[in-house]
């Protein structure tokens, strides 16, 4: 479930819908970082740490082809905040629609909202990974490093 307060944006694409898809399940593609394991089948776990900021350990809960991923965060420790879990419980959840020959993905991270202390960081964080790496993803076939 998401509320209003959730922190939401999406970005469109000329690929397929399936092509998105396939492309989200590919982590270790658009995520700068070590990335363990996938996020390729309903149920599959993935780890995924960057320097002292992100540690976070994520699960496939929810997969639709070509429409929908939901992934549960499992374990967080982020590091710039003072409650270092603050990530877990919440739910990162991708919707893929048609849009004008392409596809737009809505990206909903359910449970960041700005009551909680890293809203504004982690926020920050996924506008670069949404709009700018998984966007190159999508379009190049490479994310980029955000040289944080």
């Amino acid at each position: 479930m998401t509320g209003p307060q959730d922190y939401t944006t999406s970005i469109s694409v000329n690929k397929s819908p399936h092509e998105v898809y396939e492309a989200l399940k590919d982590v270790a593609g658009w995520w700068v970082g070590e990335v363990a394991g996938d996020a390729r089948e309903l149920g599959s776990q993935f780890t995924y740490k960057y320097k002292e900021y992100h540690d976070t350990t994520q699960k496939v809960v929810e997969l639709v082809p070509d429409k929908k991923a939901v992934w549960l965060v499992t374990k967080s420790k982020i590091g710039f905040v003072k409650n270092k879990e603050e990530w877990t419980g919440t739910r990162l959840i991708f919707e893929i629609a048609p849009r004008d020959g392409g596809a737009q993905v809505t990206f909903t991270h359910a449970g960041l909202t700005p009551a909680i202390e890293c809203y504004q960081g982690c926020s920050g964080g996924w506008d670069f990974y949404i709009q700018k790496s998984l966007h190159s993803f999508l379009t190049t076939g490479k994310g980029i490093d955000p040289k944080f």
